[in-house]
């Protein structure tokens, strides 16, 4: 192996993620110059066909001083060694190889370009780094999971 070749880790598979997650956001907005942050959990339930639903609630604390709830929704499902991401509504959004060394995922929604990369080198603690770019987006969102210890988050 040379120095820049390193064996992916074993990371979880789908039913790893099953529960319920506390989770914490910080969104860099770099076209707006705020930083917002999120507080809540994430729940990944049996959805049927194999599938998990992945609900996130949580507060979003807006650079004014605002305070939004926060609500968002994807399926996620086992296919193919990958872990795939649909939408609430069934379609595509990306898919990721959580055995990888670093796994990664793009979504292009025309006219903005979605980057993640996910890190489980911390299993069960995990986050999500995205990257978005577009005419009227520039900003770093990172996500950072952990299990709920007592069933609440």
């Amino acid at each position: 192996m040379t120095g820049a070749e390193h064996k992916p880790m074993d990371g979880p598979d789908l039913g790893g993620f099953l529960g319920l997650w506390r989770m914490e956001r910080v969104i860099d907005d770099r076209r707006a110059g705020e930083i917002l942050r999120l507080s809540g959990r994430a729940e990944l339930s049996k959805a049927g066909d194999g599938r998990l639903c992945y609900c996130e609630t949580g507060q979003l604390d807006l650079a004014g001083g605002q305070k939004l709830q926060a609500v968002r929704r994807y399926f996620w499902r086992a296919e193919g060694g990958t872990i795939r991401v649909d939408f609430e509504d069934g379609r595509y959004f990306h898919s990721f190889d959580p055995a990888a060394a670093d796994p990664d995922a793009a979504h292009w929604c025309d006219p903005d370009q979605y980057d993640v990369r996910y890190d489980f080198a911390r299993w069960p603690r995990w986050k999500s780094v995205w990257q978005v770019l577009g005419p009227r987006k520039d900003y770093t969102m990172t996500t950072w999971y952990r299990r709920s210890q007592d069933g609440s988050a």
